[in-house]
């Protein structure tokens, strides 16, 4: 697989722009800033009666790998309660480097930033808002 960054996988996920937008009436919503790289991402969640994921939606303001991010993650989340997104942030944190073994679907198309430390946080940071309207 070719290092290159912004490979057609990851762009195709940011150009879905699953769950993009903004809730009406939320359960709960966190907003999350990196510092080093100005991105940002505010997640909207409503829960269902067992703390599951029901229905989510997120702005983001940064790069096409926090888009793309948050766009996989959407695709997935509904459902899912913290700690079956714990279990899908692995995913996330192997497809990167940060963790060993193969990263499942949709965020093995994250593969390419492992061999970009800086840019791993912007993978990232779609879970740290959706761990944070999770607690």
């Amino acid at each position: 697989m070719s290092d290159q960054l912004y490979q057609d996988r990851i762009v195709a996920l940011a150009k879905a722009k699953t769950g993009a937008g903004k809730l009406e009436s939320p359960t709960k919503s966190a907003r999350r800033d990196n510092p080093l790289c100005g991105d940002r991402v505010t997640v909207d969640i409503r829960l269902d009666g067992q703390g599951k994921i029901a229905e989510i939606a997120h702005q983001v303001r940064g790069c096409l790998l926090c888009q793309a991010s948050a766009s996989a993650l959407s695709s997935i989340a509904v459902g899912r309660d913290a700690a079956g997104i714990a279990d899908i942030r692995h995913d996330a944190e192997r497809a990167v480097g940060r963790e060993t073994g193969e990263a499942r679907e949709p965020f093995a198309a994250f593969a390419p930033v492992a061999a970009h430390k800086s840019r791993q946080e912007c993978v990232l940071l779609p879970f740290e808002a959706l761990k944070d309207a999770l607690s």
